[in-house]
């Protein structure tokens, strides 16, 4: 007699389709990055109106780095290179402490660079970079156009962008920066929305729940906290108004 019956026992299983698999994914991505600007702003801000915590990062009577300095500008590069390189050997608990340090010692950081700037324009900056933000993260998920070629581009647009910033360290070239600035508001505005329709991919074709897509999720957070960053300090070296 024929059992029409299942052979196999489904437990506690939620049969999502792709795009609400994405969705869920994007939501865990975008909750990483505004765990990171949270405290990467909390630290931003502490650093800068407290003297006592500005005296550890700059010294109070040569104005240069202190040790502690050093390391807060160069740890975040440190930082990614570990949780890119090692994802697949990091446990996830592991990865997200790492994640939150990173965020920290970022926040620190930039506290060097806002102090440059009036509050007022850096809060301006901030809710100009929001919006920008915002509206190519909408165009990245909404639209039906495949960017990945205008991807690659942009990525070609960064390397170059990398290089000129570390020639004209030795310029010191005003008119130079300014033209790395422009662009680079430019190529991190296509990035955003690039990144947002990888993501968007990435979840549409992950187990939703599973140990990679949580990791996934983490580091997609990242991808798009770099993203926010790096448009936010390119507006204020073109908008930014100096103390």
């Amino acid at each position: 007699m024929e059992n029409n019956t299942s052979n196999y026992e489904y437990k506690n299983v939620v049969q999502i389709n792709e795009t609400d698999a994405s969705r869920k994914f994007l939501a865990n991505v975008f909750m990483w990055m505004f765990v990171a600007l949270g405290i990467s702003a909390l630290c931003s801000y502490t650093f800068t109106t407290n003297d006592n915590f500005r005296a550890q990062i700059i010294d109070p009577a040569t104005h240069s780095f202190t040790g502690l300095g050093f390391l807060a500008m160069i740890a975040p590069l440190a930082f990614v290179l570990i949780m890119r390189f090692g994802l697949n050997k990091i446990a996830y608990p592991v990865l997200a402490v790492i994640f939150i340090a990173y965020a920290a010692v970022t926040g620190v950081s930039l506290s060097i660079i806002l102090s440059i700037y009036t509050a007022s324009s850096v809060l301006g900056v901030f809710l100009t970079t929001s919006v920008v933000f915002g509206i190519m993260a909408i165009a990245g998920y909404t639209t039906q156009q495949d960017l990945t070629k205008f991807g690659s581009i942009l990525i070609m647009f960064l390397i170059g962008i990398v290089v000129a910033s570390l020639v004209n360290m030795f310029l010191h070239s005003s008119g130079l920066d300014m033209l790395i600035s422009y662009i680079g508001v430019a190529v991190f505005v296509g990035l955003t929305a690039y990144d947002v329709q990888r993501l968007k991919n990435i979840g549409a074709g992950l187990e939703y729940g599973d140990a990679t897509a949580s990791k996934m999720a983490l580091m997609g957070g990242l991808t798009l906290y770099l993203d926010f960053i790096n448009l936010f300090i390119m507006l204020l070296r073109v908008f930014g108004r100096r103390r």
